[in-house]
């Protein structure tokens, strides 16, 4: 297919395609980058230490796609090529520890790459070691390391890409996914004024096509059985996204009444930096909080994670946090926890608070997360705050309440 111009604005027109629900229009998308690149330096770490296990489950890698997969639409499935079958004996990174090794070796290369040169010979290197199951859905976690230089891979994009290159790529095979690689790059460059340096938005397009959520071409020779799938497709990725903004919404409530009591207490609050032009019931969240972040001392990466905190109390005039609160949704509460704990290791003055704020069906989670020996042994006191809880008495506190000790009364630890 030639012209892609035409399919390019479909794809960017539709509200409700990856584009603008997942690509551009997600901040979650944004803190992943962050939390699974710290994920997969676990991941090395605990194979250096003889500590990885001989199993997906529990593992700082399953961690690491948990946190893929929560970015929902794209990486559906992330993690089904990782699961450990022991009656094939696949993926053979669990048992086989050379392989294990390689396996560290590959992600620790990769992440220090600082070239595409380099990131392609160390994927030709893996491939020549043939280890068994150990494919290319590695490059979803790759993609996350460098969005620019290796798209995410997974059925949907393949067959999307072979829809709108007429190829027959294939499944399962790096050589494969290098040639795909290539194409979506050289495609990409030609297109960057319409799609986006990041390899994640024309990723997207072969997954919406792939996915049958969106046609190209003329729909009318489609089959009876081909229409009523892409009907059920529709309708499933509709339902999908309002699911998504009914969370989105109670997110940004929650911000709210974090921001509120803050202010009432007479501290200087400010949301996330991806978040000051929310708002809710017509209150915007940028009437409420600092200009600007104050400077923290440490370094630029740390204090870009902490700068993406939903919600920041600080002692009034001064950058000295008295309060940090990570609202979690679907999201991964572990991923949140991480943020905090940067924080904590920061600025370590001892009179901050920590929070988790979630929804009520989510208590058993944040319970075992906080139960971790990792996050338990690190001496920071993490407490949480249901939604309803907090809904509930934010007006009380902001009448009543005289400082963040205040916030105790409805948290809960365990």
């Amino acid at each position: 297919m030639t012209n892609l111009a035409p399919i390019i604005q479909q794809y960017k027109a539709d509200t409700q395609s990856v584009y603008n629900t997942w690509f551009v229009d997600n901040d979650q998308r944004l803190k992943a980058f962050r939390t699974i690149r710290r994920g997969v330096l676990q991941v090395i770490e605990d194979i250096k230490q003889k500590q990885f296990p001989n199993d997906l489950k529990g593992s700082s890698l399953e961690f690491v796609l948990n946190c893929i997969a929560e970015q929902k639409q794209v990486f559906v499935g992330v993690a089904h090529p990782f699961y450990w079958k022991p009656k094939l004996r696949i993926p053979d990174i669990y048992e086989n520890q050379n392989n294990k090794l390689a396996f560290g070796q590959f992600l620790e290369n990769c992440i220090n790459a600082k070239t595409e040169e380099q990131l392609v010979k160390e994927i030709v290197k893996l491939d020549s070691l043939k280890i068994k199951g150990l494919g290319p859905a590695v490059a979803s976690i790759l993609y996350y390391l460098h969005p620019t230089l290796l798209p995410p891979f997974n059925t949907a994009i393949v067959n999307g890409f072979n829809t709108l290159f007429n190829d027959k790529k294939k499944l399962g095979s790096w050589s494969e996914y290098l040639k795909i690689r290539e194409t979506l790059i050289q495609t990409n460059n030609q297109l960057k004024q319409q799609l986006s340096n990041d390899l994640g938005a024309i990723a997207g397009l072969c997954f919406e096509i792939g996915t049958q959520k969106m046609l190209i071409g003329n729909d009318e020779y489609m089959s009876l059985e081909e229409r009523q799938k892409f009907e059920k497709n529709i309708e499933k990725r509709q339902k999908e996204i309002v699911e998504e903004k009914q969370e989105e919404s109670l997110h940004t409530e929650m911000q709210y009444h974090l921001l509120k009591i803050g202010n009432a207490l007479g501290y200087d609050v400010t949301p996330a930096s991806n978040d000051k032009s929310k708002a809710y019931n017509g209150n915007s969240f940028s009437f409420i909080a600092l200009p600007q972040f104050p400077q923290i001392d440490t370094d630029k990466d740390t204090q870009t994670t902490i700068k993406l905190i939903d919600v920041l109390w600080f002692q009034k005039g001064t950058n000295n946090v008295i309060g940090a609160f990570e609202v979690e949704k679907s999201t991964s509460i572990y991923s949140g926890i991480l943020r905090l704990t940067d924080l904590h290791f920061s600025i370590a003055n001892g009179d901050e608070a920590f929070y988790i704020i979630i929804p009520n069906s989510r208590e058993k989670d944040v319970q075992l997360q906080l139960s971790r020996p990792s996050i338990k042994n690190a001496g920071i006191n993490i407490k949480y705050i249901l939604f309803s809880e907090l809904r509930l008495h934010c007006n009380a506190i902001c009448k009543f309440g005289t400082n963040h000790f205040d916030m105790e009364k409805i948290s809960k630890s365990i």
